[in-house]
């Protein structure tokens, strides 16, 4: 198994001004509008798609029935004028007035999903907006392959492309968004490749070894706690979690100093989770794989500052355990001690990431931050509120607001959550400090941030993202998320972080 980082994670890309004679495939924007569709960008490469080109194109992408609806993908023989171009791939980006950053996204992901086993790819749509189409057609391309053998292994034509070329009208013209949408792409492809890998070959410790590999080839600063160094420090949370595995706990310090604004972010890194005593049911829960995607999102992020070389303090705190049933594992009804002191009573093992990530808000506070972001596959009611593609964000009012705006800017969908002040009492406990559940089902996302809200200092901006559907697709593809892992909230932290380095 090779380590994360240590293979391809998406295609090559780079800047061109020509079309090359060995392109496999053109890809091309096309509107829809009542006159029919129109290939976009109108006043860009004109000495590529001239208008006689336009002309026959249109004609060819018409008789086939192709209507330029977003997402919409229409393949046609590559015309004269064309030359060392074998086919032209036309994928639609709806209405001219509605196109934005996410829909060339969108559609270029589209687009180099289609494209399996191409070698080499041109397009269009860096006219529109390069960064964008860069991120959609590397996040496309995506696959994750390291545990197909033999039979099963990708032929030739099922693997990913191999090399982007988004055409620019000048030599210059966006090196640095193509350099910057690289990096971006790339953290949420390694964040997808943790979470990707099966908890056979993830497991706490092997999680924090690969957290610490990638975090020490960038010059960053990193600590890891062992199960007898968290027992120590009294890391009460993350060791009742994980005392019911044979594979104990870490956690994982990583701290990026750019600067005088400081930020913690904090990451769910529950490896696999069973429910614990309060076990799962059977059905689906192998999706649990993905219980580590804030974690995953976390490390990423923090890599991505310094290589961005963002002018802030970034410091993730990991907390990484196995939610297993064993004859060691806690029970409902125990108590256990939080770093920090506050007791707690465990009602349900299986709302166990609310106790891991109440250990790292409080170790984090510790660095007097000036934000605090926690991130979580954190509750089933997520999914039940908002659906398999939108994050709940709650926190500070005005800082959650901040990240909400911000993530569906990019294109990540957060969305502002209220913590009704009456659900606060449901979380009372007749002999602890707090119980870790509420005795109803009613809420659930907001009674979760409740019980983090008690660990936050007062004064410290503060939103806590909730990904449970969002970070993990068990459905179909769409634009450019495959199956598994996401990366999401990848892209809205780094957006984040670059607006508090604005200030």
């Amino acid at each position: 198994m090779t380590a994360v980082a240590d293979r391809p994670l998406g295609p090559e890309l780079a800047r061109t001004q020509t079309i090359g004679p060995d392109t496999d495939v053109l890809v091309i924007g096309l509107t829809s509008s009542e006159n029919g569709p129109a290939i976009v960008p109108e006043d860009l490469f004109d000495d590529i798609l001239t208008a006689e080109v336009r002309t026959y194109l249109l004609d060819q992408l018409g008789a086939v029935g192709a209507k330029g609806k977003a997402d919409e993908l229409t393949r046609v023989p590559a015309p004269r004028g064309l030359d060392g171009v074998t086919s032209v791939l036309a994928v639609g980006l709806g209405t001219a007035d509605k196109i934005d950053a996410e829909q060339i996204r969108r559609s270029a992901g589209a687009a180099a999903r289609s494209l399996s086993g191409t070698e080499l790819v041109v397009t269009t749509l860096s006219g529109l907006d390069l960064g964008a189409a860069a991120e959609g057609f590397y996040l496309g391309a995506y696959t994750f392959t390291p545990f197909k053998s033999g039979k099963s292994a990708p032929k030739p034509d099922e693997r990913a492309v191999a090399r982007v070329e988004l055409l620019v009208p000048e030599p210059e013209f966006g090196e640095e968004a193509l350099t910057k949408a690289q990096l971006v792409a790339e953290a949420v492809a390694t964040a997808r490749d943790f979470v990707n890998t099966p908890p056979s070959h993830l497991f706490p410790a092997e999680f924090a070894s690969r957290a610490q590999i990638l975090a020490e080839a960038a010059g960053l600063e990193v600590e890891v706690l062992d199960e007898n160094a968290l027992e120590a420090a009294g890391y009460g949370g993350v060791l009742g979690v994980g005392k019911g595995s044979a594979r104990p706990p870490r956690l994982v310090r990583i701290t990026y100093a750019g600067g005088p604004k400081k930020i913690a972010l904090i990451g769910k890194g529950i490896t696999f989770d069973t429910g614990g005593i309060s076990i799962k049911p059977a059905a689906n829960m192998e999706n649990m794989t993905s219980d580590m995607a804030g974690a995953a999102a976390v490390v990423a992020t923090t890599l991505l500052a310094a290589r961005l070389g963002l002018p802030v303090t970034v410091t993730a705190t990991v907390p990484m355990a196995e939610n297993m049933p064993s004859a060691t594992a806690q029970r409902p009804g125990d108590v256990l001690t939080q770093y920090g002191g506050t007791t707690v009573e465990v009602l349900n093992t299986d709302a166990e990431g609310r106790l891991i990530l109440a250990d790292a808000i409080v170790r984090a506070s510790e660095d007097n931050p000036d934000y605090l972001i926690d991130v979580a596959t954190l509750t089933g009611a997520q999914i039940v509120a908002l659906g398999t593609r939108t994050p709940g964000v709650m926190g500070t009012d005005e800082f959650r607001d901040r990240v909400a705006r911000i993530s569906r800017a990019v294109g990540e969908n957060g969305w502002a959550m209220p913590l009704p002040t009456e659900l606060r009492a449901d979380l009372n406990s007749k002999i602890a400090d707090l119980a870790n559940v509420a005795p109803h089902r009613w809420g659930g996302m907001l009674s979760a941030a409740l019980f983090l809200k008690e660990f936050v200092p007062e004064g410290v901006q503060w939103a806590h993202v909730d990904v449970a559907g969002p970070a993990y697709n068990t459905g179909s593809p769409f634009g450019y998320i495959g199956k598994g892992g996401t990366g999401v909230p990848v892209r809205t932290l780094i957006a984040v972080l670059e607006d508090i380095a604005a200030e």
